[in-house]
């Protein structure tokens, strides 16, 4: 059984940082590409960044320079760093397993339940 949990959100205020997790277990390896999403109230959820087996990283234009996704095969971990946020980086964030085909392909079964990050002005 896969399962994707997330961790790391919160309230912060703008210009700040925070540090999410999402720690896989279950049939996720670690030469599966991994991606963070995101949605806010209203909205379509969005691809935020994604990370290959072998470490190579995009990122949506709206958070580059910001934020930082990163793993650790060891412990079967993926992080997002976020740095200097925005209040228009408020949405849920979830974590997927997923590989690449000329673009990053989410994996339908395997996403996380999902951490709420809330940044004030």
């Amino acid at each position: 059984q896969v399962q994707l949990v997330e961790s790391g959100g919160g309230l912060v205020q703008a210009g700040g940082s925070l540090r999410l997790s999402c720690a896989a277990s279950g049939s996720i390896f670690s030469s599966n590409a991994r991606a963070w999403y995101r949605q806010a109230p209203g909205k379509q959820r969005e691809l935020v960044a994604t990370i290959t087996g072998s470490g190579s990283t995009n990122y949506a234009d709206s958070v580059k320079g910001r934020f930082t996704i990163s793993r650790d095969n060891a412990k079967n971990t993926v992080y997002l760093q976020m740095n200097s946020l925005k209040p228009e980086d408020t949405a849920v964030y979830y974590c997927n397993a997923g590989y690449y085909a000329l673009r990053y392909v989410p994996l339908d079964d395997y996403w996380g339940r999902g951490t709420q990050v809330t940044v004030s002005s």
